[in-house]
Parts: structure tokens; C-alpha cells; sequence
């Protein structure tokens, strides 16, 4: 299920009865928005998937990070008269860490963390070329995006899952830029994606091949990596939809 799938879920629609589990008193002392969790942790239900939902929301409006874990605790607290559990925390760490480097991208031209290009650099960069001489069908047989998507990582703890995420981007980053040597913008467009806008011409395909033995290597122990090329809209209009829908991670 999607963040904005599972968002609509846990915020609307009337509670059915198996969520009448909470007190007025104790869902009136929650922290917002943290009903959804504490209906779980009083259901007995895993409360992850909120929580990172949570995380994603506050970090979205500028709630720190200190204040955000609080209002965890605090709901933990509330519900259950325990600590919040690591795998909750960690939950609501990433999907505050998330919202706010998605900030940060759309300010810069690179990824903080990895130092490729950033999706508001490739959102330049083809507004430039839907400016240009090109249009339509003629763009879209001049250029292509080519995809990369690392594999989901594995749950150990909030390091493994951040930053050696981070490292495997940087790694698959830098064998693109390898590849794709030619001036071509190489961007990180998502957790586990990087764009490369590369020209659409009769190497294209040996050297995405070559890429993805490449990455092969590397990435065996991690489930390995996809490929796949994705044809340029035939507007400028549609561009920034594809590219939300690139950047949404489909393992959520």
C-alpha cells in the first residue's frame, strides 16, 4: 500500500468498531496526528506503518525530529504505559527523515547524501528541452530516461536503513556516471531510483546493458537492481507527473 493510499486510510472515513478501543479521555490527550497509532497500539495491531506515515506528516510541516519522537513517546505512554518499541521509532524517524530530505532536494540542484543531481535539477534540465527546438515525438526519439531501482533494504536498525541505503545510491550513482560518461544529467530521484537523461540512440541499449552488469556485481548481496527505460511525455504539462510517480517507492 502507497504513503498516499494508506494516508487516506488512516485519515478519513468514520471508525468502524473494531476501533473504538481508545477512551475519550486518552484519544483527547493524543498528540496530533497520532490517533491512528495509538488505535493500533490499543487494538494490539502493528503500529509501523503509521508511525512512518506520522514521521512523514510532522517532518512535511517543520516539526523537528526531537519534538516528533516525543509525542511517540508520549502516545506510547498514553496507551500502553511502556517505551515506544524500537521498530515504531525507527519507523518515525524515516519517514521524517524522508519528508525533510524531499524538502532539501527541491532547494538543491544535488542530493545532499550522494552528490548526484537532485529532481529539481532534472526538472530544470527538461524544462530546457521542452523550451528548445524540439517537440512532441521529435523529443521524445531524441531522449529517453533510463531507470535504475536498487532492491527494498533490509530491516536491521535505523543506520543499515538510511545510510547504508545512501551508500548503495552513491555506489550505483557512480557506475552510472561511468556508463553514462557523455554529459548526461544522473540523478537520484526517489530512496531507491536514479534518473539518467541520456540521448535515445543505437547505443543506448548496449550501454544500459553494460550498466546492469555492472551493477550486478555490486549489488548481488542486496537482490540486485532493475532497469528500464521510460519514454519522455509528449508535453511539458506531463512531466512532473511521471516523475512523482518515479519517485514514489513502490515497496511501501
Amino acid at each position: 500500500m502507497g504513503f498516499w493510499d494508506f494516508r487516506e486510510k488512516v485519515a478519513s472515513g468514520p471508525p468502524s468498531a473494531t476501533e473504538q478501543l481508545l477512551s475519550d479521555e486518552v484519544r483527547a490527550a493524543l498528540p496530533l496526528p497520532y490517533e491512528a497509532v495509538g488505535e493500533a497500539l490499543a487494538g494490539g495491531r502493528s503500529a509501523t506503518d503509521a508511525c512512518e506515515v506520522v514521521g512523514r506528516v510532522l517532518g512535511s510541516q517543520g516539526i523537528s525530529l526531537e519534538e516528533t519522537l516525543a509525542d511517540l513517546r508520549t502516545t506510547y505512554d498514553l496507551v500502553l504505559g511502556a517505551e515506544p518499541a524500537f521498530t515504531d521509532a525507527c519507523a518515525v524517524a524515516l519517514g521524517w527523515s524522508e519528508a525533510t530530505l524531499a524538502y532539501l532536494h527541491q532547494l538543491s540542484c544535488a542530493d545532499p547524501l550522494t552528490g548526484l543531481a537532485s529532481m529539481a535539477h532534472l526538472r530544470g534540465r527538461l524544462t530546457e528541452l521542452y523550451r528548445g527546438g524540439l517537440r512532441g515525438p521529435a523529443l521524445r526519439d531524441r531522449y529517453a530516461l533510463v531507470v535504475i531501482e536498487a532492491s527494498a533494504p533490509r530491516l536491521i536498525g535505523l543506520a543499515d536503513e538510511v545510510f547504508g541505503l545512501d551508500l548503495r545510491m552513491s555506489r550505483i550513482g557512480e557506475s552510472s556516471r561511468s556508463v553514462f560518461s557523455g554529459g548526461e544529467t544522473v540523478c537520484r530521484i526517489g530512496p531507491r531510483r536514479i534518473v539518467v537523461l541520456a540521448s535515445r540512440d543505437e547505443s543506448l541499449g548496449r550501454r544500459t546493458t553494460l550498466l546492469h552488469s555492472l551493477l550486478d556485481l555490486g549489488e548481488r548481496d542486496h537482490g540486485g537492481v532493475r532497469i528500464w527505460t521510460e519514454r519522455l511525455p509528449l508535453s511539458a504539462e506531463s512531466v512532473t507527473p511521471l516523475l512523482d510517480e518515479l519517485s514514489r517507492d513502490q515497496a511501501n
